[in-house]
């Protein structure tokens, strides 16, 4: 008995070393499956973004190790993982690719063309504006807090209040990257220092009890209600957040209000990153990066043009219809959309029945698209306002993903700063764009994929989700949902948007446009307010290459459907295309083109 005791005692030590050393060496060196080693990358990368963490939900609570911490921003993180990111690749290129199915083959070449990408822009790290108008830390930071960290009990309200203690610290780590910027003769456009000193100020300049971090905490407590968290617990929670705001927030913002005070007199004016040392490069490699194509700037300047001129043609003809004829199609575009019956009040009331209306537009069109896709998101989604803070310079919406957990939906934001940038006649273009079936129908399929690394289900590739959301576009308008003539310009108009960014991002970046020149040819062509194109030509000068993405991958998209049908002829099914691009996640262009001629041939 006691030898056969002996026995199994040593086979359990055996097993029991066996997966220490399996997991040691999938830990620390090149685990033996491939999938393993793409799950320990996004682990990692995860363990390092504690904000990315709290933002995902992907953990059960009681693994929740992150909600007190805030993301290093210190360039000594930003060093350890670039070498992360360089040690990754080399390990990911010792896998035999070629022995790889067609699965595997596809998660091997997303992961490697992401890493390469990111590696080879490694030299333009610091070739950006870490404060800005847009989505800069100053106003990310509380915006995150506000949406993104959740308070449903009285320890998440004590994590809640930590990363306010730690708000300093933030600062601190971001204001090194901010000098060494300054050390390179990196130095935003003057509008931007000027915009974000506004903006900072506004925020320190209100009182505590009335700042965005304070109020949207009372929100968040009444909404958890007294059986979560007692009366007692809720004074004795808001009076140390005013205390935080007061004594840990403000000071450190005024540390960026300072630096950003004394830097203002040294910028050089509103212009694109060909002023920047190596700039026409970095340009190239954002267009690269954005697009996922291997299209210069030129390239993309002279599909931009042609693209103006087909959809002018096409708007034209709805004007001229429409008893418009004098002027360009700019300003007949934004004649209509000063019209009486195309505006809101400028009230709380128009505010929320913009509001109201956008959410019966996304529901209204989720019910009828049974015969367009057989995939469909569990998580539904939600019409919210941009915080009034962030009015000012945000764009006029945008969209942030559900929780993994099914905590939060997906949200569209919609600017509401002035009723009379709303025109009814584009409202619903931009619900499908934002809302469904754009980004919330390729977000949330993504991230309820199942039998992928986890890391399918959140990588992004910038073309490849914003060619989908345009495309939604054409796709409503295909499927019937903008039967009258001014929704369908509301579409055209839209669509020229997207082409016109190709031309004024590689107008300001390569060809040395001015700002004031942008904003005039956007003006002339899109009839859009001008309030919202001096925001979007801002937008440009601090996001590089990123507004070329739509155009370019809408058209591969419809480049792609084109090419189904024509191989396919009767067999094709439109639903059945769909599954295809969406399903797969997020992808480079080129990828997305195999997987959709593979499943071509599969069909025939």
């Amino acid at each position: 008995m006691r030898t056969a005791f002996r026995w199994v005692f040593r086979l359990f030590l055996l097993l029991l070393a066996a997966v220490a050393l399996l997991l040691i060496h999938s830990i620390w060196f090149k685990p033996i499956k491939p999938n393993w080693f793409y799950d320990r990358v996004f682990i990692e990368y995860g363990f390092q973004d504690p904000q990315m963490m709290s933002s995902m939900r992907m953990l059960p609570s009681w693994m929740d190790w992150y909600s007190d911490d805030l993301t290093d921003q210190s360039l000594a993180q930003e060093k350890k993982l670039q070498e992360k990111l360089r040690a990754d690749l080399e390990t990911l290129r010792r896998y035999d690719r070629a022995g790889m199915n067609e699965a595997d083959a596809l998660n091997y070449d997303m992961l490697e063309y992401f890493l390469a990408l990111q590696a080879e822009g490694e030299k333009y790290a610091h070739h950006n504006y870490p404060l800005n108008q847009l989505f800069g830390i100053q106003n990310e930071f509380p915006t995150f807090m506000a949406t993104q960290h959740p308070v449903d009990s009285p320890a998440e309200a004590e994590d809640y209040l930590a990363r306010l203690g730690k708000a300093p610290v933030m600062v601190a780590q971001v204001m090194e990257g901010l000098q060494v910027r300054e050390r390179e003769n990196i130095t935003p456009p003057t509008f931007v220092v000027e915009k974000v000193l506004k903006e900072m100020r506004a925020f320190v300049a209100a009182e505590p009890a009335k700042n965005i971090l304070y109020t949207s905490l009372v929100e968040k407590i009444d909404k958890a209600g007294e059986k979560a968290i007692s009366a007692d617990q809720r004074k004795a929670i808001l009076a140390e957040t005013e205390v935080a705001i007061r004594d840990k927030v403000y000071p450190a913002y005024g540390k960026f209000i300072a630096y950003y005070e004394q830097l203002l007199p040294k910028t050089t004016g509103n212009h694109g990153v060909w002023a920047l040392p190596d700039g026409k490069a970095f340009y190239a490699y954002a267009v690269k990066m954005h697009t996922t194509t291997d299209m210069t700037p030129d390239e993309v300047h002279q599909l931009g043009l042609s693209e103006v001129a087909r959809i002018e043609a096409e708007m034209e003809i709805i004007l001229q219809a429409e008893g418009l004829t004098l002027g360009s199609v700019g300003a007949r575009v934004q004649g209509i959309s000063k019209r009486p019956d195309q505006l809101y009040a400028n009230t709380d009331a128009g505010r929320q029945q913009i509001i109201d209306d956008f959410q019966t537009i996304i529901d209204d069109i989720d019910k009828g698209l049974t015969p367009y896709f057989n995939v469909r998101p569990k998580t539904g989604v939600k019409v919210e306002r941009v915080p009034a803070f962030r009015e000012a310079t945000a764009p006029g919406a945008y969209y942030n993903p559900p929780a993994f957990d099914g905590s939060r939906p997906g949200v569209f934001y919609i600017n509401l700063r002035n009723t009379g940038e709303v025109a009814k006649f584009g409202m619903r273009t931009l619900a499908y764009h934002e809302g469904i079936p754009g980004h919330h129908f390729q977000i949330a399929i993504q991230q309820e994929l199942s039998g992928v690394p986890i890391f399918r289900k959140v990588l992004p590739f910038t073309a490849y989700a914003e060619g989908w959301a345009l495309y939604s576009e054409r796709l409503a308008w295909e499927a019937g949902f903008q039967k009258a003539p001014l929704d369908n310009l509301g579409r055209l108009q839209a669509e020229m948007f997207r082409a016109v960014r190709l031309v004024v991002d590689t107008g300001m970046h390569e060809k040395r446009w001015t700002r004031e020149q942008a904003i005039a040819y956007m003006l002339e062509k899109t009839g859009m307010p001008e309030t919202d194109v001096v925001a979007e030509i801002e937008r440009y000068l601090v996001m590089p290459g990123q507004a070329l993405a739509y155009k370019v991958g809408m058209n591969k998209i419809l480049e792609l459907r084109d090419n189904a049908k024509k191989q396919l002829g009767p067999k094709f099914d439109l639903k059945a295309f769909h599954d295809v691009v969406l399903t797969g996640g997020s992808m480079p262009m080129a990828l997305l083109e195999r997987r959709v001629q593979q499943w071509i041939d599969k069909q025939k």
